[in-house]
């Protein structure tokens, strides 16, 4: 693949719906009007933070995990990023990877009863494949053109080979497959019907009903409906699930809670469950901004002067693992697993006097000063203020000064892509996304994220790893990608620092809950409802 041409992309900011989230504020009513519905036994009640909104499978706009419930895709993320059918039931690439063949799944309806066949799915891809607004996926990018074989059998055409294809077509937009009649004469949306097992039969700003599909292809729900109230302040989910009028809330994007919620959910006798995330957070260094950070040794330093566990108790109440790899193992090519560096103060110390960064209580190098900014902002990263003052004290135990600067969102938006920064905080984008979105977003030069900013930057030297992965075929990428890794810890370019977790808090009536396999998707599959 040429390189060159993989550049000014638009890459979707998947942590933006994350931050305003999990950062909306406290206030407001604890009880909604809506939250005293009366329980029905046979419907389960699910707390979402803000209302789903437009649910075109083809646009942005919508809650992700409500799109999940009503649109399917042609391939499921499912967990540990194995990939399975789903409105596809076999697929083959070839033609040296420019050829995917799918086999339709059969007896497959939308919920207003249109069949969905080749030619439902030929009509679908033509709505977003190939199109500049979703050219940061690799498939629309380069795709070429589809073809109908027949009535169960298509064949779509790309320039080169893709990168990450399957996963790509497990993403909840822009791939799912919504009903031809349920646009408007010029083409354009007009109601949620897919061919998911549940189909929406109301919607407002304080909610949104959906019944189950009976003619659903796969296994039904095991209840009738589910209800989703939009309660957008966390104290009040907290009230509801606790007074028992919702049954469920939890994950990054339905409903987010914290992890001190989370402690104070438990201790009211709430089943909470706690999941290790997709999603790591990680410290960046921007040697291009602060020129003591060209040094390894100075990095190596930061690496082992600061305390990983600490900042799990400071964030997330010691739920969060801490890391030492670019990507937690469940997510697919994770690579080998390397230690978690411990705090080692005299080692630090010792690194930073062999570097020549000598004196107190700042250390000093031809006359300037070991003196760093942290840019934080509370909006990214509720806590994060917090973490960078834990770290503040730790670095300057070493000798390291740094200096704390707090941003709003907007700010953080223009700043970190503009690399405004000594130090940051990042997260990776999480599954289904991984690995390729975090490898090629945030560590290629020549790749546009927007607002995303890079994690590290080394045209000369990480530029050609990221690129022989890109082009690598299968038997070759697992090596491909380990080089990346290998190149990124060997270097220090980056401390990870912790696999953000998934968190989850459900009512008695709720059984057999189990998170789901990624944070875009709605938790219902195995969930059962008591009497």
């Amino acid at each position: 693949m040429d390189s060159s041409k993989f550049i000014t992309i638009h890459r979707r900011s998947f942590l933006t719906g994350l931050s305003g989230m999990i950062g909306i504020a406290a206030g407001g009513s604890l009880f909604p009007s809506m939250v005293a519905a009366a329980a029905d036994n046979d419907t389960l009640r699910i707390a979402i933070s803000v209302a789903p909104g437009d649910l075109d499978p083809h646009k942005f706009k919508g809650l992700y995990a409500v799109q999940d419930m009503v649109f399917e895709p042609l391939v499921t993320y499912s967990y540990d990023g194995k990939i399975e059918p789903g409105l596809a039931t076999a697929w083959s690439i070839e033609n040296e990877g420019k050829l995917l063949r799918l086999t339709l799944r059969e007896q497959v309806v939308f919920h207003d009863g249109t069949p969905f066949d080749a030619t439902a799915a030929k009509w679908n891809l033509g709505r977003w494949m190939g199109q500049a607004d979703n050219n940061w996926m690799n498939c629309s990018r380069l795709f070429v053109d589809a073809t109908v074989v027949d009535d169960n059998h298509i064949d779509i055409r790309f320039k080169e080979p893709v990168l990450g294809l399957l996963q790509e077509l497990a993403y909840v937009r822009p791939g799912r497959f919504l009903s031809p009649k349920s646009v408007a004469a010029d083409g354009s949306y007009k109601a949620p019907v897919g061919t998911g097992p549940w189909r929406e039969i109301s919607a407002d700003n304080s909610g949104s009903v959906f019944e189950r599909f009976d003619r659903y292809w796969g296994e039904k729900p095991k209840f009738s409906k589910v209800q989703l109230k939009v309660l957008p302040d966390s104290r009040g989910r907290m009230a509801a699930l606790r007074a028992g009028d919702i049954d469920l809330m939890g994950g990054a994007f339905v409903s987010p809670i914290t992890a001190i919620e989370a402690q104070t959910l438990k201790q009211a006798g709430l089943d909470v469950v706690v999941e290790p995330g997709s999603t790591t957070m990680i410290m960046a260094f921007n040697p291009d901004r602060a020129p003591a950070l060209k040094e390894v040794a100075v990095r190596k330093a930061i690496d082992i002067g600061i305390d990983r566990a600490a900042i799990s108790k400071v964030l997330y109440r010691g739920m969060a693992a801490t890391s030492a790899n670019l990507f937690a193992e469940s997510v697919p090519l994770a690579g080998k697993r390397y230690e978690v560096p411990q705090i080692d103060v005299e080692g630090a110390k010792a690194l930073l006097e062999k570097a020549g960064w000598v004196g107190s209580p700042v250390r000093e190098k031809d006359g300037s000063p070991l003196a760093l900014e942290i840019v934080v902002s509370e909006e990214q990263i509720p806590g994060s203020r917090s973490v960078a003052e834990v770290l503040q004290a730790e670095l300057q135990e070493i000798g390291i000064q740094l200096t704390i600067r707090s941003v709003d969102h907007a700010s953080r938006h223009s700043d970190i892509p503009e690399r405004k920064f000594d130090l940051a905080f990042f997260q990776t984008y999480g599954a289904p996304y991984e690995p390729f979105a975090t490898i090629v977003g945030l560590f290629l030069s020549t790749y546009d994220n927007g607002v995303d900013g890079k994690l590290f930057v080394d045209a000369e030297r990480l530029d050609p790893l990221v690129t022989a992965t890109m082009s690598a075929l299968d038997p070759n990428m697992e090596a491909n990608v380990q080089k990346v890794y290998d190149w990124l810890h060997d270097n220090v370019a980056i401390a990870p620092l912790l696999y953000v977790p998934g968190i989850w808090a459900h009512s008695s009536r709720v059984k057999d809950f189990k998170a789901p396999a990624t944070e875009y998707d709605m938790p219902y599959e195995n969930i059962s409802l008591s009497e």
